[in-house]
């Protein structure tokens, strides 16, 4: 990046035959210029320029790097151009995988938004749980819920949102049910939570009411990796399920479900995008902060 640095400088030098007029073209002082220039001679090995008092020349190696370099600074500056207007006009397509509840639960009116916003760029969105391999796989990004994978050790991991989770049962599975008026009732209750390890069983469960932590083991009697399948059964009064706000709101407000142990909670669940490296696309790198900012308010 130095050396295509100090090729400008000289293509601008050997232009005007002039260190003052290249010095005023460039917006730096003459000094740092004319040194500048001393050490391309010196990484080259040969002198590009003879300088006296009232002019400037250049060698015979000066003429043929000019010539060369000026080709190489014109592309660098295209090249840069072009990819200050992706940004700013991102196109192309995106592919996304994603978990189908993530999609239909947080993101659809997030993602229409995003479509509007930067109507250039095509989606291709795959929605499914399974772990892609995004080396050998055309996906730009994988979206998940839970911890950040560990292996392979060069996916880079992006927190954008953690997602509160309270306690919410239909009204006819709490009229049948035991009294629910404390953690420690869990025990007696049927919880129906998604989770990334399927097992069935007694399980070990934090709740938290601001800084205070509770333990409880309480029984699993469904174990999935759906979301909305669980929410799906706390609505036809199988048992309790584990939901944000914004997944629950529709049901709260349609009487179906109702929130209990109303000031505890869960832990939030980390949702992390995930790539193969730093270095982005334009595309892809807007979508993941659209997503930050919109997830952030949830």
């Amino acid at each position: 990046m130095e050396l295509l640095s100090y090729m400008r400088l000289f293509v601008e030098v050997a232009r005007t035959r002039n260190f003052r007029r290249a010095a005023e073209a460039l917006d730096m002082p003459n000094s740092t210029l004319s040194r500048h220039i001393a050490e391309l001679e010196k990484t080259i090995g040969l002198r590009l320029l003879h300088r006296s008092t009232r002019k400037v020349e250049l060698t015979e190696a000066g003429e043929v790097y000019f010539r060369r370099c000026q080709s190489i600074v014109e592309e660098a500056r295209i090249a840069h151009e072009s990819l200050l207007d992706v940004v700013e006009r991102p196109s192309g397509t995106l592919r996304v995988s994603m978990p189908v509840d993530l999609a239909t639960g947080y993101l659809s009116p997030i993602l229409a938004d995003f479509a509007k916003a930067y109507p250039l760029i095509a989606f291709e969105f795959d929605l499914t749980p399974r772990r892609i391999d995004l080396q050998s796989e055309p996906f730009d990004l994988a979206l998940r819920i839970g911890l950040p994978p560990t292996a392979p050790s060069m996916l880079v991991a992006r927190q954008i949102a953690l997602l509160s989770r309270y306690l919410y049962a239909s009204p006819g599975y709490l009229k049948k049910a035991p009294p629910l008026d404390a953690p420690d009732d869990l025990r007696h209750h049927v919880l129906c939570i998604a989770q990334g390890a399927l097992k069935q069983g007694d399980a070990l469960r934090t709740l938290y009411r601001g800084d205070e932590a509770v333990e409880v083991m309480t029984p699993t009697r469904f174990a999935m990796n759906s979301v909305g399948l669980s929410q799906s059964l706390a609505v036809h009064d199988v048992g309790i399920a584990a939901l944000d706000t914004e997944l629950a709101r529709d049901d709260v407000a349609a009487g179906r479900l109702l929130r209990v142990l109303p000031e505890w909670s869960l832990s939030p669940v980390q949702v992390h995008a995930i790539t193969e490296t730093r270095l982005l696309p334009a595309r892809t790198r807007l979508f993941i902060e659209f997503l930050k900012g919109r997830l952030s308010a949830v």
